[in-house]
């Protein structure tokens, strides 16, 4: 199977009409179902049901499209890091990080870098999910991470970058904002955003707030959306700097 009958299968699976799918793919519909049924025949089963009203995955197709899906934007993402590969560069540098972490640093190191190194290309891989899992699969040569999430990785070099504060986020108008330093006794009846994606290090100093402070607690399914509720006045929350 190669790109062009993925990309076929793909369409196909989006729109379940030949006819369309042949438009969108500017091919004739023969063309089409003939290259549909060469991958059916090369995989050894069906994934599409063919009938009068159009196309319909069968639920072998249905499992099959999905990975398929996922397979195709890695393998677009390849081509596209390949194509940027030129007779520039000579050596690669995969680094993998969460994107708060990157905005402030990632462009600085990369100019300096790019100064004395200009033959070696930086590729940023932006994964808050998955990165770091990533780099220790050997996806990648560099990852940002909490320090004490490596501490006990064999084959891994710590270099230390800085020492992280732990800070409030308010709104701006917010009466806390106008102190320095905040106090755990500061956060007395205030609703405070937790969960979210939060580092250990993190949960531990959310809970302890919850049981020695008292403060009333949400959950929040992630950062953005307790950006979002701090900004609704529904809370404030504690983030690493």
């Amino acid at each position: 199977m190669n790109t062009k009958q993925m990309e076929y299968i793909l369409e196909l699976a989006q729109v379940l009409n030949f006819n369309r799918a042949a438009e969108n793919l500017f091919i004739s519909q023969p063309t089409l179902t003939y290259q549909i049924k060469l991958v059916e025949k090369e995989i050894g089963f069906d994934i599409f049901e063919r009938s009068g009203k159009g196309a319909a995955l069968t639920p072998a197709g249905s499992q099959f499209v999905s990975t398929l899906r996922s397979i195709y934007a890695q393998l677009a993402v390849a081509i596209e890091q390949g194509q940027n590969f030129s007779a520039k560069y000579k050596e690669s540098i995969s680094i993998t990080l969460p994107i708060r972490s990157a905005i402030y640093f990632l462009p600085q190191v990369i100019a300096q870098f790019s100064r004395s190194f200009s033959e070696v290309s930086i590729v940023a891989n932006f994964d808050w999910k998955d990165g770091q899992n990533a780099f220790l699969r050997g996806e990648h040569d560099v990852t940002f991470a909490m320090e004490y999430t490596m501490k006990r990785v064999p084959d891994v070099i710590c270099h230390h970058l800085f020492d992280s504060k732990i800070y409030l986020i308010t709104e701006k108008n917010d009466p806390l904002t106008k102190k320095s330093l905040v106090l755990p006794s500061d956060l007395k009846g205030r609703t405070l955003m937790v969960g979210g994606g939060s580092p250990p290090v993190l949960r531990v100093l959310q809970q302890r707030m919850i049981q020695e402070i008292h403060v009333d607690y949400f959950n929040s399914q992630d950062h953005d959306t307790t950006l979002t509720n701090v900004a609704a006045h529904r809370g404030v929350c504690l983030a690493p700097g």
